[in-house]
C-alpha cells in the first residue's frame, strides 16, 4: 500500500488535468489496448479528487454516456475508496464477488466486470485512476494482465510529471529572461539619465576656474572634475555593460590605422602620468595598418594597464608590448606581482569580478567590457597567470572583422 503524499500545493484546475492528458499522445492508444487486453467496452482515464471524479479520456463502445469532462458523484465510485487506500480493484463478476455483490456502484451503473488502477506522481500524490468497466463478465484471473494495466498507469504518472517539469522550467526561464531584460535596462536608463547632470556639474565647475583665483577654491574645484571624470568613466562602464547585455555586443567602427602606435604611445603616457612613480616599459613594433576602432583599442589598453598598475608589484616595471605582422594585430600588457588565484582566473571576465578583492576598483567591470570589445573586433583575449608574472594578450585580424553592425533601438537610445 502506498502511502499518501502530503496535500499538493498546486494551483491546477481540472480543466488543467484534462488537458495535461489530452496532450500525451500514447492516452488514447492505452485504452485502445487496455479495452483489447481485459475484453471490456469502456475504459478512462479518471481525475479523482476529494471532492471531484471527472473523465479526462475516454473510449466508450458500450455508451455508457460519459465523455471527456464528464462527472460522477464521487462517492457513487469506486475510485473514490482507491484514492483513500492506494490499491488497485480488480473482479471478474461483481453479482458473484463476496463483496461487490452488496456493493451500491455496481448496482448504480448496472456493471459485472470492473478493473481501476490507481494512477501517482513522482512526489507520491494521487493522481486518478486508469479504469474499465462493461456490463458483461470478463476473464481478468491472469495476474499479467493487471501487470500490464499497473504499467500503463506509470507511464500516464511519468508524462504528466514530464509535461509540469517541463511547465516549471518554462515558467523559470521565462522569468530568468523578463528579470535579466528589465535590470538591463534600469542599469542602461540609468547610465543615461546620469550622463546629463554629471556633464551640467563639470560645466559649471569649468566655469567657475575661470573666475575665481584662490588657492582653496581652485583646489576644489580641481577635486570637483577629478571626481567628475571618475563618475563619468564609471557610468560610460555601465553604459557598455548594458551594450554588452543588449545581445548585439559593443559598438565599433572599424578604419584603417596608420598611427596606431602613436595613439598607444599618448594612452600609455596617460595612464602613466595618472600613476606617478609606477614604471611602465612598452615596446611597441606595428609594421602593418590595422583595421580598428581606435577610440574602442584605448579603451582596451587603459583598462588593461590600469589592471595591472593596480594588482601588479610596486617595485616592478609593467610591460606593455604591441606589433603586428601581415595578419595579426596583438597587444600584451605584463605584470609582476602575486599570481591570480585559479579559481578567479576562470570567472576574471564576467562582470562586476575583481582579481583581488582586498583591492576594490571601480565596478569590476573592466576586463568584461575588454573581452567585449576583443569579440567586436573579431579578436580574443587571454590572460595568465604564474609565480612570475600576470599576461593578458588581445590578439586580432589586421584586416578587421568584417561584418555590420545594426543598433537595436535600445543602443540607439544608449548611443545619444
Amino acid at each position: 500500500m502506498r502511502t499518501p503524499g502530503p496535500p499538493p500545493t498546486s494551483t491546477r484546475t481540472v480543466d488543467d488535468d484534462i488537458r495535461a492528458v489530452s496532450r500525451i499522445d500514447a492516452v488514447p492508444t492505452i485504452l485502445q489496448t487496455v479495452a483489447h487486453t481485459t475484453g471490456m467496452r469502456f475504459t478512462a482515464v479518471a481525475r479523482v479528487t476529494d471532492t471531484h471524479w471527472t473523465a479526462c479520456a475516454v473510449y466508450d463502445h458500450i455508451d455508457f454516456g460519459l465523455g471527456v469532462g464528464s462527472e460522477l458523484v464521487l462517492e457513487s465510485t469506486i475510485c473514490n475508496e482507491i484514492r483513500q487506500h492506494h490499491q488497485a480493484v480488480v473482479f471478474n463478476q461483481a453479482s458473484k464477488h463476496p463483496y461487490f455483490s452488496t456493493h451500491h456502484t455496481p448496482k448504480m451503473y448496472g456493471f459485472e466486470s470492473y478493473v481501476s488502477i490507481p494512477i501517482f506522481l513522482a512526489n507520491g500524490d494521487f493522481f486518478g485512476t486508469l479504469c474499465a468497466i462493461d456490463p458483461l463478465p470478463a476473464k481478468l484471473d491472469d495476474p499479467n494482465i493487471v501487470r500490464t494495466l499497473e504499467l500503463f498507469a506509470q507511464l500516464i504518472g511519468a508524462e504528466l510529471d514530464a509535461q509540469d517539469r517541463m511547465e516549471i522550467s518554462a515558467n523559470a526561464l521565462l522569468d530568468a529572461q523578463q528579470t535579466a531584460k528589465l535590470r538591463e535596462q534600469f542599469i542602461a536608463v540609468l547610465g543615461h539619465d546620469l550622463r546629463n547632470p554629471l556633464m551640467a556639474i563639470q560645466a559649471g565647475a569649468e566655469a567657475l576656474q575661470l573666475k575665481v583665483s584662490d588657492e582653496r577654491s581652485l583646489t576644489i574645484l580641481q577635486h570637483m572634475l577629478r571626481s567628475g571624470d571618475r563618475m563619468g568613466g564609471l557610468i560610460n562602464d555601465i553604459l557598455d555593460f548594458a551594450r554588452g547585455r543588449l545581445g548585439s555586443g559593443i559598438p565599433v567602427v572599424l578604419e584603417t590605422q596608420h598611427d596606431l602606435a602613436d595613439q598607444l604611445r599618448n594612452v600609455i603616457a596617460e595612464v602613466q602620468q595618472a600613476n606617478p612613480g609606477r614604471a611602465v616599459d612598452a615596446a611597441i613594433a606595428i609594421d602593418m595598418p590595422v583595421a580598428c576602432d581606435p577610440g574602442r583599442l584605448a579603451q582596451l589598453l587603459v583598462n588593461l594597464l590600469s589592471n595591472a598598475l593596480t594588482h601588479g608589484a610596486d617595485d616592478q616595471p609593467v610591460l606593455v608590448v604591441a606589433r603586428s605582422d601581415n595578419t595579426t594585430f596583438e597587444l600584451t600588457v605584463v605584470n609582476g606581482g602575486q599570481p591570480i588565484a585559479a579559481d578567479k582566473l576562470d570567472r576574471l571576465f564576467e562582470p562586476f569580478t575583481r582579481g583581488d578583492e582586498q583591492l576594490p576598483s571601480g565596478l569590476g567591470l573592466g576586463l568584461y567590457i575588454s573581452m567585449e570589445i576583443a569579440k567586436a573586433h573579431g579578436g580574443t583575449l587571454q590572460v595568465s597567470s604564474t609565480e612570475a608574472e600576470t599576461c593578458f594578450v588581445f590578439r586580432m585580424p589586421v584586416q578587421g572583422m568584417q561584418r555590420q553592425h545594426h543598433e537595436s533601438r535600445e543602443e540607439r537610445a544608449l548611443n545619444r
